[in-house]
């Protein structure tokens, strides 16, 4: 089973349904893939996607199910210990409360073997760039977005947040601490976003 967290509009359930469904091996039973998010709204986005993908997408007969679910990635009790395969978020965690109890049930939920996944802004490493991205981000994404849609504050928040996340090597240890093993990181577009990834572990063994 897959869990995609915070993934109410489906970006990434989409794109792991399509790969699976593309899949020369073809299991007994389709895995499920659920994905959850705090926000209603956003599921129902997702819902109406998915359905019009799959009208238009006969290649879906084979893909996994998708499953919709309201909830808080701090805790997720409706998911059994040890349930899970594989476990995604992407853009997501940056905006919950407490990071180390999304990191703690992420780890609770997913089997022995399972696959943390997380795709996140984080911190660009060389410094003019950071310099140059940081004005860009301050001072010309708050304004493009009172612009276009009138909403500064929610653009403004977007940036300070990228802020005060934890950088890379801050947030691979917050990973760690959490139980996972062989934690790594990849950066991408010179570190203004990065996918970490982590295993369960059972005795050093997957």
């Amino acid at each position: 089973m897959v869990l995609d967290v915070a993934g109410g509009t489906g970006d990434i359930a989409f794109r792991l349904r399509d790969k699976m469904a593309g899949s020369f091996i073809r299991p007994p039973v389709p895995p499920k893939i659920i994905v959850t998010d705090i926000n209603p709204s956003m599921l129902q986005v997702g819902q109406d996607r998915a359905e019009k993908h799959a009208a238009s997408n006969h290649m879906l007969v084979h893909a996994p199910k998708l499953e919709w679910r309201v909830g808080d990635a701090e805790n997720l009790d409706w998911i059994p210990n040890e349930s899970v395969d594989l476990y995604t978020i992407a853009f997501g965690i940056r905006n919950v409360t407490h990071v180390d109890a999304v990191l703690r049930e992420a780890f609770r939920v997913l089997r022995p073997g399972g696959r943390f996944m997380c795709l996140e802004f984080s911190r660009v490493r060389a410094p003019l760039l950071s310099s140059l991205y940081e004005a860009y981000s301050f001072n010309v994404i708050p304004a493009l977005g009172a612009a276009v849609s009138g909403d500064r504050a929610s653009y403004q928040y977007l940036v300070e947040s990228i802020r005060k996340f934890p950088d890379q090597e801050l947030f691979a240890d917050m990973i760690a601490d959490a139980g996972f093993s062989g934690v790594d990181y990849t950066d991408f577009t010179f570190g203004v976003c990065s996918v970490h990834t982590g295993y369960k572990l059972v005795d050093g063994k997957k």
